[in-house]
């Protein structure tokens, strides 16, 4: 069986972990961390087994002062 993304990024939007944000689930096992850029749809991280992305990606942010 073949699989693909959708043409157009949907996802859920998570500006409450960080401006831009979204994510989205693959089959119930990993969480797909992603923004969409003007051209391009960039991935941010890929989290498995119920690792705490939004705080992973909240101290990302801390640490980048650009962000």
């Amino acid at each position: 069986m073949r699989e693909t993304l959708r043409p157009s990024p949907s996802g859920t939007l998570r500006d409450d972990v960080r401006p831009g944000l979204r994510i989205t689930n693959y089959r119930k096992r990993a969480v797909i961390a992603f923004e969409v850029q003007a051209e391009r749809v960039a991935i941010i991280g890929i989290f498995y087994g119920g690792q705490n992305y939004a705080a992973i990606l909240q101290d990302d942010d801390e640490d980048d002062p650009a962000l």
